[in-house]
């Protein structure tokens, strides 16, 4: 409703207008502003720094730098090659457990399960009674020897068809994780120096994590990637 000055009588009255394309416009406007904050809103791309090395000596493992260049994970392993695996924040609190399950054939299994590692000696509450998160399978394609997939992420029944899928090479540190609608979650990239003349090799690289992506995830992904192909 707008007011109007009505030449005849010199007063002002009020004039009912229809939607106008001027009132459309503003509304398509009002609604793309309405988008743009959404999007302001949403967490940004989070780059992280793995290092091949923990910071304990006489163990194995990574050491996981934020943005900022604060610790934000890290896994120290006192054995070569353990068949467990334990996620930890900065603090030391286990986040992440990953446990590699031998099977007879090509393949093998590996599984993620969340919080702290379970008690052996606890008889209420045997290892491998907790449901896991996801189950991990290497790919061993011999139909397709040339195919550039990794691994396979599943979550929930194997008959649904994998949650995630990893291709790339993680030898290379060029990877990328894809969800079913083959968009990028997650990423592994060479680290290059600022000047871009230098690399860091293959010890320190890159975890690029996509919003609504969780980067302890990410960072499990890794951990599985290096079980399978170092």
């Amino acid at each position: 409703m707008t007011l109007t000055r009505s030449r005849a009588r010199g007063r002002v009255t009020p004039a009912v207008h229809h939607a106008s394309d001027s009132e459309d416009d503003g509304r398509t406007l009002h609604r793309r502003l309405d988008l743009f904050h959404d999007r302001r809103r949403l967490p940004a791309i989070t780059s992280l720094t793995v290092w091949r090395k923990s910071l304990l000596y006489g163990c194995s493992g990574f050491t996981v730098i934020g943005p900022e260049g604060d610790l934000v994970f890290r896994v120290d392993n006192y054995i070569g090659r353990p068949c467990e695996i334990v996620l930890m924040d900065a603090n030391g609190k286990s986040i992440l457990l990953i446990r590699r399950r031998k099977k007879l054939i090509l393949r093998d299994e590996w599984r993620v399960y969340g919080g702290e590692a379970d008690d052996r000696n606890n008889k209420r509450s045997p290892p491998m009674q907790k449901r896991p998160i996801c189950h991990v399978k290497k790919s061993v394609d011999i139909i397709r020897p040339k195919s550039n997939i990794l691994a396979r992420v599943f979550q929930g029944s194997m008959d649904k068809g994998p949650a995630y899928v990893i291709e790339g090479s993680y030898l290379k540190r060029s990877c990328k994780v894809l969800d079913k609608s083959r968009k990028i979650v997650a990423e592994i990239r060479k680290k290059e120096a600022m000047n871009g003349c230098a690399s860091f090799g293959l010890e320190v690289f890159d975890l690029i994590v996509w919003p609504r992506f969780d980067s302890g995830f990410a960072m499990a992904i890794v951990l599985l990637l290096d079980q399978m192909f170092v």
